[in-house]
């Protein structure tokens, strides 16, 4: 098929004419003049390829006639073969269409990386921890979404295209006044920065558990998919317990502060295009260079020092600001360290500090923490 820029944002679609572009939403008409031969030609093609997919076990390539799979990729494509059927209703909504617009939701998402070398078990934990005390928030359950490797359903195991279809998932139809909620718990990761971006030439990213084959999600793609499309009045908030993490959605502002409490905003990505009109949090375990690590030493089970922090400081204080938390989250990391001892992972010279940033700058002291 001839190949057709959007008239909205000017890329070439990623889908065929009449549905809405994958960047920008807009529809857009096929052209009028073409070759008839060959666009008999392709919807044939495509007919082929639907027919297959559905006669195919679920969960499986559709092959097409010729012996070819339909391409695995993030969004659909010209002969991609379309989304797999919805699975079991077990948490009370459509995957991929929720009918009721829900003001508060969350994904969750804990790797523990099972039959690797460097296992993270605490993530399973961790994600509990988290959902636990979102419900206490009143988020409704419906509106969580949950990927680990315990789930039985094949689009909840954190791979990399399901990280994608569920951020996608949590920002798209957004409207003024929801609240929304990244959480993620597994490997953090320095990439070669290639445009250009990065004061140190290193990208963050997070480590799917197929990043070995699939690829490693950067900080660019965390920051297009979930902070340059919030429009007004939206606010996310995303709770990063891994290493590295300190700029991991590339936010403008990092919150810079001292043991005495005084703090100034550093600026990180001045020249990103931030959010319509939204505002996006990142509370993240760490700085860009430090390490994130586990502890025993409150629960006697391994759980992220700032999971632990974080859900605790959120269930035990009253009228809590951004500047309560995180203190409040830096004076449990630090009781880990010194109950664990210098022989636990917090003992090196890199010991982890939970670190602050917004596409806004605001005092800290002052603004209510709100999920």
């Amino acid at each position: 098929m001839e190949t057709q820029r959007c008239k909205g944002c000017k890329n070439y679609l990623t889908v065929p004419p009449g549905q809405p572009c994958s960047f920008c939403y807009t529809v857009n008409k096929p052209k009028k003049k073409g070759n008839r031969l060959l666009q008999q030609i392709d919807g044939f093609a495509n007919r082929l390829a639907n027919n297959n997919y559905y006669a195919a076990p679920y969960g499986q390539p559709a092959a097409y006639a010729a012996g070819y799979y339909a391409p695995q990729g993030y969004g659909p494509g010209y002969y991609s073969a379309p989304p797999p059927p919805p699975p079991p209703a077990a948490y009370g909504y459509d995957y991929y269409n929720q009918q009721v617009h829900e003001p508060k939701r969350a994904v969750l998402c804990g790797v523990t990386y099972k039959g690797h070398p460097k296992t993270l078990p605490a993530s399973i934990t961790n994600v509990r921890s988290m959902h636990e005390l979102l419900l206490k928030l009143r988020f409704p359950n419906a509106s969580i979404r949950t990927l680990t490797e315990e789930e039985s359903d094949p689009t909840r195991t954190p791979t990399r295209h399901n990280i994608l279809m569920a951020l996608e998932w949590l920002t798209k139809g957004s409207r003024s006044g929801d609240s929304l909620v990244f959480y993620y718990a597994g490997h953090g990761a320095h990439v070669t920065d290639v445009n250009g971006d990065e004061k140190d030439g290193l990208d963050e990213a997070i480590c799917p558990v197929d990043y070995s084959r699939s690829g490693k999600i950067l900080d660019d793609e965390l920051h297009a998919i979930l902070v340059a499309p919030l429009p007004h009045g939206v606010t996310l908030h995303s709770i990063m317990d891994t290493c590295f993490s300190g700029t991991l959605l590339d936010l403008p502002f990092l919150c810079r502060i001292n043991l005495e409490g005084f703090y100034k905003w550093e600026d990180q990505h001045s020249s990103h295009v931030s959010t319509h009109g939204g505002r996006a949090i990142c509370i993240s375990a760490c700085d860009d260079h430090q390490y994130s690590a586990d502890t025993s030493a409150f629960t006697g089970n391994a759980i992220g020092a700032l999971t632990y922090g974080f859900t605790n400081a959120v269930k035990s204080a009253r009228n809590l600001t951004y500047g309560d938390l995180l203190d409040n989250m830096r004076k449990i990391v630090r009781r880990a360290q010194q109950e664990q001892g210098i022989d636990a992972p917090f003992g090196s010279k890199t010991s982890q500090e939970p670190q602050l940033s917004c596409s806004t700058k605001f005092e800290i002291y002052s603004l209510p923490f709100i999920l």
